[in-house]
């Protein structure tokens, strides 16, 4: 059997080690899948403070599902927090703006049908494609951090620009 490399996270450079490794996957993870509105630097450095509280309990191999499965749990608790507060508040108006009405509304009207379509995705399509148009990912970095094949990137990347040329006639 073979000896884990290193045993405990608990160790300043193990820990600093993965923090290199793997804060910027969980932001952009936690972005794609979520949005800004969660405040994704927040989730990622929540998760990081579990961890060092945890690390003795946590072993070096489970710490990056570890970590991803306490972003995703954080953010889901916020999307729920969310809910109720915009329940109870009304929002406030947009400030004005120099462009003409016309041309603020179609970008408005584009803007929600994209939003639509993004959100008509499946999950998976969804994050690979924002991973690969937004950040600029390569395919097999995508599945690398997702954990499966460059062929399953590929197949979710062109099946959601398919779905959405269907839906948005514009791109």
């Amino acid at each position: 059997m073979k000896k884990e490399l290193f045993d405990s996270v608990c160790e300043e450079k193990v820990y600093e080690r993965l923090y290199q490794q793997h804060a910027k996957d969980l932001h952009d993870f936690c972005y794609y899948k979520f949005g800004d509105s969660i405040n994704p630097e927040d989730k990622v450095h929540e998760a990081f403070m579990k961890l060092w509280e945890k690390c003795k309990e946590v072993p070096f191999a489970k710490a990056k599902s570890f970590l991803f499965t306490l972003v995703n749990n954080a953010s889901l608790n916020s999307i729920k927090h969310q809910k109720v507060v915009l329940k109870y508040q009304a929002l406030k108006p947009k400030g004005y703006t120099n462009e003409s009405p016309e041309f603020v509304m179609e970008e408005q009207q584009f803007m929600q049908r994209f939003e639509r379509a993004l959100n008509n995705l499946p999950e998976g399509q969804r994050i690979a494609f924002m991973m690969n148009r937004v950040e600029g990912k390569k395919h097999q970095e995508i599945a690398d951090i997702l954990g499966i094949s460059r062929k399953a990137v590929e197949k979710r990347i062109y099946t959601a620009l398919d779905k959405l040329r269907q839906e948005i006639k514009e791109l």
